[in-house]
């Protein structure tokens, strides 16, 4: 055991003693590793959570050591069992304040990851070969597809006449669907 050591707080009623109960704490943790963690099972909380749980109780005894009236092992253990059980409720108040989203039961295999990015790399490589057309033949072809205007709408705004209008919108499309056989790589 350590020698305890006075501070100015042992002077104030006794607000600061360890008296060995530090050592204690520790030898019958280390007696019994898991005593809190199957305490905080037969408490309720689920066994994936119980070290947590388990843990927190542990930290909160360590920093209350000092609360403990009689540092007797029967006593250090009910006092470990009621930290325990505040932090099994804890957690459960917790957790009914922020519900756990359960996760689906068809979770995607491999195949269904690898097909979503496959897509995803197609289309990254469409926006990418949309973005490299010249300003000239995107802007009418994203009036015409996004917005779905009219030639002569798209016209009017751009300030050129439908018929130019329809030709970029032909020449934007072209230039994708080359893209699109070469892999969707950029604009050529």
């Amino acid at each position: 055991m350590t020698e305890h050591v006075p501070n100015a707080r042992d002077d104030v009623g006794g607000a600061r003693r360890d008296d060995g109960r530090r050592a204690s704490l520790t030898a019958m943790i280390a007696a019994e590793p898991d005593r809190l963690r199957r305490r905080s099972i037969s408490l309720g909380v689920a066994p994936d959570d119980a070290e947590d749980v388990a843990q927190t109780a542990l930290l909160r005894a360590w920093r209350s050591i000092e609360q403990l009236h009689e540092p007797g092992p029967g006593q250090m253990c009910s006092w470990l069992d009621v930290i325990a059980r505040n932090a099994a409720a804890d957690l459960a108040r917790q957790r009914a304040r922020r519900p756990v989203a359960a996760l689906d039961a068809d979770l995607p295999g491999d195949a269904c990851v690898a097909d979503d990015v496959e897509l995803r790399v197609i289309l990254d490589g469409a926006l990418g070969a949309i973005r490299a057309l010249p300003d000239s033949l995107r802007e009418p072809l994203l009036l015409s597809v996004v917005d779905e205007l009219s030639a002569p709408e798209i016209a009017e705004r751009l300030e050129i006449t439908p018929a130019a209008a329809r030709q970029r919108i032909s020449r934007a499309r072209k230039t994708l669907a080359e893209c699109r056989e070469s892999g969707m790589s950029e604009a050529r």
